[in-house]
């Protein structure tokens, strides 16, 4: 609750205006009461007539109405300072999510994120729309209150001095069990979430090998287990409503007994004095007791606050980039004693030295599983090695600016994704481009020909995922994506793999034409690709086994040149 307390104070204008609100709010309060007890004492004791209280009854009425006003400032404030918060947090969480490297984003599932962002940060909203407000206002009217009754009567003041803290007391108790259930609830949720959408995206593998019914069964438990998370949250604020209506109709009943017994027994009170307490004792109580439910709602907030708090103290362990610029045109890289693990005991790259030439092409070979992606992904800045540098240009790569960097940097995968939206819209991915560029890029990646037999040409809209395209078609978009790009370091991971002679052709030229003006990195299996290579790291079970020309290492390392025999591509 500290968090959130102070994320409120940080917003001095409206917090401090709550407090002039609240102040207000306690005049009005009293006023309304000391005005109710004129017009009925002079109406039925003093035999006035009612014109002559016409007024007061005005002034009453202004009074409700100004009450009424300062209820709703109060309130809306408090949304405001809501909604600034959780936008505040909801961009705090989306830059640690973006900056999270690759390894991190498959980490645990995507519709926890998304229930942490979504549903997570909506639980803060009664801390400061409700809790808040309530708090500051209970601080200072009933003081204010207790104050004004002191000074009519002592002994009804000291029975409010001592059952007030009752109230407090039970809202603790209260108030740490409605966390705990809170807790329990936004974890059920973000379960659910995360299991309702892996379920979503692999309905059709579900299918196809008869678990579905077994997975409409995990959703359907995951579903009652929020319901009776939720239902354990009403349960406790059922509880807390019947205690604090118990405790503050005793109180009163205290109140109105000891003044009933001053006024009609032992006449020691007048009658504008007992009614005039009994109409603030009331609002004194009923300000606590609307604090209690606040304070249940406040703690709610304060268990989804210690989840987002949790989740982005996770998410923003990265490492920090730098300010240096990465020139244009190919750069000179070098891995020096890179490793990297993914898990414990989990697969290994280790202790990677390589210095990787800034003109031609560098070809990453090795066996399925020998950590080529990985060096890849290493190389490219998604994830940064555990020990070791990844030097450019003799600079460390975390010295250049992250923006700057993947802004020159393009990565051409197996099976590269594309968005709905126009041909011309997913070429210019991430960049400002004219139509003349965006053509050209096309030409260059040899899609050019298949777009101008469309219908709507460059403006021919596309399907989520690139759906309506093969996969060679989608391949020579991210080319052209890369060719419109200009980048300084152009990385395939083995970009040739299941597509057709044409399309293999078209891209191998492509590579060609790409490692005149850029650093390209390739990992491949096809041997055309890696004769072409000017130099090559061959891996082995994530360690760099040995490096050069196919030729060189073809006959100085037996591993290598079994890899081709066994393919049957060895010449």
């Amino acid at each position: 609750m500290k968090t959130l307390q102070k994320l409120a104070k940080e917003q001095k204008g409206r917090y401090y205006s709550l407090f002039a609100i609240a102040i207000a709010f306690g005049f009005v309060m009293i006023t309304q009461a000391y005005l109710i007890v004129s017009i009925v004492d002079d109406l039925f004791l003093n035999q006035v007539t009612f014109d002559q209280v016409t007024a007061f009854l005005l002034l009453l009425l202004a009074v409700f109405l100004f009450r009424s006003l300062l209820s709703y400032w109060s309130g809306k404030i408090g949304l405001k300072m809501a909604a600034q918060v959780k936008a505040d947090y909801r961009k705090r969480l989306l830059q640690a999510y973006s900056r999270h490297s690759l390894m991190s984003s498959y980490k645990g599932q995507s519709g926890q994120k998304v229930s942490v962002m979504m549903d997570a940060v909506d639980e803060l909203d009664n801390f400061f729309s409700k809790y808040v407000p309530q708090r500051i206002i209970t601080t200072v009217v009933p003081v204010m209150i207790l104050v004004v009754v002191f000074t009519q009567h002592v002994y009804s003041g000291l029975i409010l001095l001592f059952t007030a803290p009752f109230i407090p007391i039970f809202m603790i108790i209260i108030g740490k069990m409605t966390q705990e259930k809170s807790e329990e609830k936004l974890d059920s949720l973000t379960a659910f979430s995360g299991r309702f959408l892996d379920t979503l995206q692999g309905l059709m593998s579900l299918k196809l090998y008869g678990r579905s019914k077994h997975y409409k069964e995990v959703i359907r438990q995951s579903s009652l287990e929020f319901r009776d998370a939720t239902m354990k949250i009403l349960k406790v604020a059922f509880t807390s409503s019947l205690m604090l209506e118990f405790i503050s109709m005793l109180s009163i009943g205290l109140v109105a007994l000891e003044l009933g017994f001053r006024l009609v027994v032992f006449n020691e009170i007048s009658f504008f004095t007992a009614f005039f307490i009994l109409l603030l004792v009331p609002e004194f109580y009923n300000l606590l007791k609307e604090l209690g439910s606040a304070f249940h709602a406040g703690r709610s907030s304060t268990g989804a606050s210690d989840k987002i708090e949790r989740e982005l103290s996770q998410a923003e362990q990265t490492q920090t980039w730098g300010s240096r610029s990465l020139s244009k045109g190919p750069v000179s890289l070098e891995l020096r004693n890179v490793s990297f693990q993914y898990e414990t005991n989990g697969f290994t790259l280790s202790d990677i030295n390589a210095n990787l030439p800034k003109n031609g092409q560098t070809a990453i070979v090795g066996k399925s599983g020998s950590g080529k992606t990985t060096l890849l992904h290493i190389v490219a800045g998604l994830i940064q090695p555990q020990e070791g540098k990844v030097l450019t240009d003799g600079h460390e790569r975390l010295e250049y600016k992250e923006e700057d960097w993947f802004s020159k940097i393009s990565y051409i995968t197996q099976h590269p994704y594309l968005f709905a939206g126009t041909i011309a819209e997913n070429i210019a991915l991430g960049t400002k481009a004219t139509k003349a560029d965006i053509e050209e890029a096309a030409v260059k990646a040899g899609i050019s020909d298949l777009i101008e037999t469309l219908p709507e040409r460059y403006d021919t809209p596309i399907g989520e995922g690139g759906r309506g395209l093969s996969g060679g078609e989608k391949q020579r978009i991210a080319l052209a994506r890369a060719f419109l790009k200009k980048p300084s370091i152009v990385l395939f991971d083995e970009p040739t793999t299941g597509l057709d002679l044409f399309t293999e052709q078209i891209l191998q030229k492509s590579i060609k034409e790409l490692a005149q003006t850029s650093t390209v990195i390739t990992v491949a299996h096809r041997l055309q690709t890696i004769k072409e290579a000017n130099h090559i790291l061959f891996l082995e079970n994530g360690e760099l086994k040995s490096q050069g020309t196919h030729e060189q290492l073809k006959a100085s390392v037996s591993s290598y040149k079994r890899l081709f025999s066994k393919n049957g591509e060895e010449e």
